[in-house]
């Protein structure tokens, strides 16, 4: 199953990287708020995904947009998410994937496996990334085709940030 998990966060990351490329060929897609509170709030579920499943060293720390000043600082908490989602995917065991967590923002607190966490985080930005294309078209631009099946037909490509 871990290897199931490591194609779904290469997938995801790989997904990201063409839609932020896209957004970036598109200035004003770049400029709109909507995409821009989406992209923080799909960022901000991988993040706090990473410290659910991590050590929890500290208090996680919700993000506001006015934190990144630009979208390009923004990106680089992306990146910086993915690399560090998918080191707690490639690490895990199976039996730490079967570990049971508590999601506290849920009310009463949510106890799912590390496993479930994890295909969570992976399954929610894909939900996101179809707002964010439907957005992308209202505004000119042309979304790319991330589904997960032409990825594989691909050779499983690696994202592509710039």
């Amino acid at each position: 199953m871990a290897s199931y998990l490591d194609e779904l966060y290469a997938h995801q990351e790989w997904a990201d990287a063409e839609y932020w490329r896209a957004f970036e060929a598109h200035a004003t897609a770049l400029a709109d708020k909507a995409i821009r509170a989406r992209l923080l709030h799909i960022h901000q579920v991988q993040c706090a995904y990473v410290w659910i499943a991590g050590t929890r060293a500290a208090q996680f720390e919700f993000k506001k947009v006015e934190d990144f000043p630009t979208m390009a600082d923004l990106k680089q908490y992306a990146r910086q998410g993915h690399a560090q989602m998918i080191a707690i995917v490639k690490a895990a065991t199976e039996k730490q994937l079967d570990e049971t967590l508590e999601i506290p923002w849920f009310k009463p607190p949510l106890k799912v496996s590390v496993r479930h966490a994890l295909m969570q985080a992976a399954m929610h930005s894909h939900y996101h990334r179809g707002q964010n294309a439907t957005r992308l078209r209202e505004l000119g631009g042309e979304p790319p085709m991330t589904d997960f099946i032409l990825w594989v037909r691909d050779g499983k490509p690696a994202a592509k940030w710039e």
